[in-house]
C-alpha cells in the first residue's frame, strides 16, 4: 500500500553507480589513451607481445557499447520517472480562517485500502498527482488469476474512485491502472 518501492529504488542506486563507476573507467581510458593520465605511457601495449585487432573489430565494439549504453540509459529513464512525486495540497475555506494541508499520499492510502478489500485481490497501491483541484489517481493493482477484471475496474470505478472524489470535493478524477496478475506458484508458496 505504500508509495514507496524499495526495491524499484535500491535497483536505481545500484544501477546508477555500476553506470557511474562504469563511465569514469571510459573517462580514464581515453585520457590514458591519449597520454594525459600520469603514470601511463600511451605508446605501451597492453597486452605485451601480440598484434593489434583488424579495425573492424574496434569499430564493432564501439557501436555495441554506445547501442547498450543508449539502451540502459532508455531503461534507467523510464525507471525514474515511472510513478509521479507526492504533493502536498494546501485548501483555503470561505468559512472558517486558515488552511488545511493534506499530503496525497495520505489521501491515497485509503484508496488502496479499499481495493485490496475487494474480491480476488491481492494487493493495490495507489499515488495521487496533480493539483488539488484536478488530482491524478494512479493504480497498481495485483489481482488473483481468477478474478473477474471487469467486475473489479468497475468496483474500483463506482466505490473508491467514488469515494475520493467525494472526499476531495471534486467531480472529475483522472484515473490510470496498471492491473498485475498474482502468479499461481506465488500463491501456493505463501499458503504453505
Amino acid at each position: 500500500m505504500s508509495g514507496i518501492n524499495r526495491p524499484a529504488a535500491l535497483n536505481r542506486t545500484l544501477l546508477g553507480t555500476v553506470g557511474a563507476l562504469l563511465l569514469g573507467g571510459g573517462v580514464a581510458l581515453l585520457v590514458a589513451h591519449y597520454g594525459r593520465l600520469p603514470g601511463v605511457d600511451a605508446d605501451s601495449t597492453l597486452v605485451p607481445g601480440s598484434a593489434a585487432p583488424p579495425t573492424w573489430v574496434f569499430w564493432t565494439v564501439l557501436v555495441g557499447a554506445v547501442v547498450l549504453g543508449l539502451l540502459c540509459l532508455r531503461w534507467l529513464l523510464a525507471q525514474v520517472s515511472r510513478m509521479p512525486r507526492a504533493r502536498i495540497w494546501e485548501t483555503e475555506g470561505a468559512e472558517h480562517p486558515g488552511a488545511t494541508i493534506l499530503e496525497s499520499t495520505i489521501a491515497a492510502a485509503p484508496v488502496a485500502t479499499d481495493i485490496e478489500s475487494y474480491d480476488g485481490v491481492d494487493s493495490a497501491s495507489a499515488w495521487l498527482a496533480g493539483t488539488r483541484t484536478a488530482p491524478e489517481l494512479h493504480l497498481v493493482v495485483t489481482a488473483e488469476p481468477s478474478a473477474d477484471i471487469t467486475a473489479l475496474r468497475h468496483r474500483i470505478l463506482d466505490h473508491a474512485v467514488a469515494r475520493l472524489r467525494a472526499a476531495l470535493e471534486v467531480e472529475v478524477v483522472a484515473v490510470t491502472m496498471e492491473l498485475r496478475f498474482v502468479a499461481r506458484d506465488h500463491r501456493v508458496a505463501r499458503v504453505q
